[in-house]
């Protein structure tokens, strides 16, 4: 099963992505891939030493492509770079299980490079070896853009959830990806609701999806354990009888059932 993890920034999904690759692990060998720029997953996860991003291993996307990064436009590199070693060479274990390995992806940073360069080209061959072939769990945790999926990657995926909170940026925000995400391929899109204070703003983020036509998987209580574990740095993992992780595994139940 591959699962993308998208939704307005500050939404949560980078908490929703980690403990369901938590939860997952359990039971299940997963990679947990961090497509955001911003790149918390590991941090999120309790991962404190410092991980380079793919995009910045030049010597690496010089090795694959045959062109530096960054080169001039026009000079020859191969498109369809060989990756298939990638995700357990530079993936980073959680923890001595080995259930569940993080990859960082990073993002082509340099302005002027445009999309067909030779970091975009790795990165997107890494994604598409991830998502289609690939035969462990993948949970990847996306910017709002969703610009690592390409079509016929973005069709492999099984299901896009939509981390939505309570107030009307982050249900604009959820409308313009469901839009996207069908354009692209995407069968299955759905939608979770998180930072819930009560049953009044429950109601109107699930009415405001209803009319979406997008599912709500389950929803997630605005709980201060949370933010704590932020602070501290570590898991939610290590919190379960917190109403957050509680609710995270309810939903997680759904996507496998």
């Amino acid at each position: 099963m591959k699962i993308a993890i998208t939704g307005k920034g500050g939404v949560g999904k980078t908490t929703l992505s980690g403990t369901m690759a938590c939860i997952l692990s359990k039971t299940y060998k997963v990679f947990a891939i961090d497509a955001d720029p911003d790149m918390n997953l590991a941090s999120s996860l309790g991962i404190h030493t410092e991980i380079i991003p793919i995009s910045r291993m030049r010597d690496l996307i010089k090795e694959r492509t045959g062109a530096e990064p960054g080169s001039a436009f026009g000079e020859v590199f191969k498109m369809n770079p060989q990756i298939s070693d990638l995700p357990e060479s530079l993936s980073v274990k959680y923890d001595a299980s080995d259930n569940l390995r993080i990859l960082v992806m990073g993002t082509v940073e340099k302005g002027g490079e445009g999309c067909i360069c030779p970091a975009s080209v790795l990165l997107k061959a890494l994604m598409r070896n991830l998502i289609l072939k690939k035969d462990e769990l993948v949970i990847l945790d996306m910017e709002a853009g969703i610009e690592h999926l390409g079509r016929r990657t973005a069709e492999a995926v099984d299901m896009m959830i939509i981390v939505v909170e309570p107030g009307l940026k982050s249900l604009e925000t959820a409308e313009r990806i469901n839009k996207l995400a069908t354009d692209i391929g995407i069968k299955r899109i759905m939608a979770v609701i998180n930072k819930v204070s009560n049953q009044e703003e429950e109601k109107f983020v699930s009415q405001k999806l209803e009319k979406l036509d997008l599912e709500v998987l389950g929803s997630i209580p605005r709980d201060e354990t949370v933010v704590m574990a932020d602070m501290e740095g570590k898991p939610l993992a290590l919190y379960p009888d917190s109403k957050a992780f509680k609710s995270i595994e309810e939903i997680v139940e759904n996507i496998l059932i």
